[in-house]
């Protein structure tokens, strides 16, 4: 991945926690909060900056046969991310207004880039840190830090969930 990369942290497995989390810069500071809200009906999750100004809002579609999210960027949709039907592996659907999104790589062991326009914007791996297992997200400076860490989000709590259901 070319250019100037900022790291972010999100702790793996989010929802095992609790409704509210952080996600942290390299040094261990907030950098934007995370209310979540799970419900039998879907998932509804927003991410506010550090002066609670909410930023991003994620909806789980409800009776859909894979899983499938809207993202919303200041208010406004940005983005649609629905799990694809493979057997061997995790694949997504990204339809987005933000750019042409790609996920690839091994969801199995949490490593994966997000693809923006056939150049890879974000890498995803998966670290053991002071907070437990945690995604550790190099998105590149140019890129909507809070979308591009929208996506990360959905992506976890699809994997965790297809864990729990055992339909993954």
């Amino acid at each position: 991945m070319g250019g100037v990369c900022v790291k972010f942290y999100i702790r793996e497995k989010i929802f095992s926690i609790g409704d509210k989390f952080s996600i942290k810069d390299v040094s261990g500071n907030d950098v934007f909060n995370v209310d979540g809200k799970i419900f039998s009906l879907g998932n509804k999750l927003r991410i506010y900056d550090l002066h609670k100004n909410e930023i991003v809002y994620i909806e789980q579609k409800l009776l859909k046969l894979l899983p499938e999210y809207n993202i919303y960027l200041n208010g406004n949709y940005a983005a649609k991310v629905k799990k694809k039907f493979t057997f061997f592996s995790n694949r997504f659907d990204i339809d987005s207004n933000m750019g042409n999104f790609q996920i690839e790589g091994d969801f199995f062991a949490h490593d994966f880039s997000i693809v923006k326009n056939d150049r890879i914007v974000a890498e995803i791996n998966k670290k053991w840190v002071a907070f437990g297992d945690t995604y550790e997200i190099d998105i590149n400076e140019e890129e909507n830090y809070a979308f591009i860490l929208a996506m990360v989000i959905v992506i976890d709590q699809v994997l965790h969930d297809n864990k729990n259901k055992d339909n993954g």
